[in-house]
């Protein structure tokens, strides 16, 4: 038999707030976390905006010498795992830590390492390209350093599916505690990606604004979109077993009910113009809950505000929930905070949690008039209004689409 997983504790590092408090209370106060680019000059770049994380400081969350060894991905995964625990009220003295897990992905890992380590190549040579190049690179050490971090010696995995990478991070960890591989999984997602190679790489494909205007550079379903918005930061989340939660008096946030995959086997950028895969991976999560289709009455969107993904996804829900789709109310967490690529699911999930928490839906910033295709309830305005189950979707590129359903807990 399966068993039941709940959501214990939350952290979250983002554009509009490095706390889940702050993220959340900046989410209700529709602020935007949109501006120029600091990190670097981009005079000779289509792109000049970004939402980038403020006042960030790696020292408040862990030892210097720690987060010398750490690029910004990882530190941002530790500072969110670390409020997640604290949330959570975990003891790991008191746990036994076989039993509890880790799953946060990350997309990419550093490019900053990258670029740093290639400039020393080309100017000085191999002999001096640094020695922790690779361990500070790669995108699995998210995972292993909160790992590290917090002693947790249980299933450590690092899940790389694009845009998607958050969704399937807490989906998998969700999978792991249903059959029984862990009491406790510390999962979520994680990125900073907002480098000249990152922005010129997303810029040559497309898929990013070049609006200049911060209010309106981020519009999903708006019919004056024009790509997306970078944005960094993590977002973690504790799961745990129900049982195990209730017999430490956890406090309870939302139960995770079910998780749905699929892949578009279409194109390495673009979504299946169908929306056949995204509707594949809506309908098995609602499947798996044991929910009837019409029991979902509000969506997070993967809403990027690229023409092909608001269009595509919106075929999809309609494929998905048939006539019922015009009954659901759909919102994008991007139009505040960006697109944060491997951290986007994650930051969303937490966002579906408070919104169950607190009977709040978030309007969709930024959105005035969508095309005759875009025609359901995209929420142009924020709804007060109490709901049972939340739906969230994540679309990577490659085709890789995942949705996880979340319910008020009862």
């Amino acid at each position: 038999m399966k068993k039941r997983v709940v959501v214990t504790g939350m952290g979250a590092i983002t554009p509009i707030g490095n706390s889940v408090e702050a993220f959340w209370e900046g989410v209700c106060q529709e602020k935007i976390g949109f501006d120029r680019i600091t990190y670097f000059d981009t005079a000779d770049y289509k792109c000049k905006l970004a939402a980038e994380v403020k006042d960030f400081n790696a020292a408040d969350y862990m030892d210097k010498k720690a987060a010398r060894r750490m690029e910004a991905f990882c530190q941002f995964a530790v500072a969110a795992a670390k409020e997640a625990i604290e949330d959570a009220k975990l003891d790991m003295e008191k746990e036994d830590p076989f039993r509890a897990g880790c799953a946060i992905g990350s997309g990419i890992g550093s490019l900053q390492a990258m670029e740093r380590e290639h400039t020393r190549l080309e100017q000085k040579g191999p002999g001096k390209v640094g020695p922790l190049l690779v361990p500070l690179m790669i995108s699995n050490m998210a995972t292993g350093n909160v790992s590290i971090a917090f002693n947790l010696k249980g299933k450590s995995i690092n899940v790389v599916t694009a845009c998607a990478t958050g969704t399937n991070s807490i989906g998998e960890a969700f999978r792991t505690i249903q059959y029984g591989d862990a009491d406790i999984m510390v999962a979520g997602g994680t990125e900073s990606s907002i480098t000249p190679i990152g922005i010129a790489g997303f810029s040559a494909l497309t898929a990013l604004s070049a609006s200049e205007d911060p209010t309106r550079c981020s519009i999903p379903f708006d019919k004056d979109r024009s790509g997306f918005v970078m944005g960094e930061g993590a977002a973690v989340v504790v799961l745990e077993e129900l049982e195990h939660a209730k017999a430490r008096g956890a406090r309870i946030y939302a139960e995770v009910v079910g998780y749905g995959c699929s892949s578009d086997a279409f194109h390495i950028t673009s979504p299946a113009e169908d929306g056949s895969g995204a509707a594949a991976a809506m309908t098995n999560a609602v499947k798996d809950a044991g929910a009837a289709l019409t029991d979902i009455t509000y969506i997070n969107a993967h809403g990027t505000a690229t023409h092909h993904n608001d269009l595509f996804e919106t075929r999809a829900i309609k494929l998905a929930f048939g006539s019922h789709a015009k009954d659901i109310k759909i919102n994008s967490t991007k139009s505040m905070v960006g697109h944060l690529l491997g951290a986007a699911g994650a930051i969303e999930f937490i966002t579906c949690v408070k919104e169950l928490e607190c009977g709040f839906i978030h309007k969709t910033i930024g959105l005035m008039e969508s095309e005759e295709e875009l025609d359901l309830n995209y929420c142009k305005e924020s709804y007060q209004e109490d709901i049972t189950y939340a739906l969230s979707n994540s679309l990577g590129f490659g085709g890789h689409n995942a949705s996880i359903l979340l319910k008020k807990f009862a």
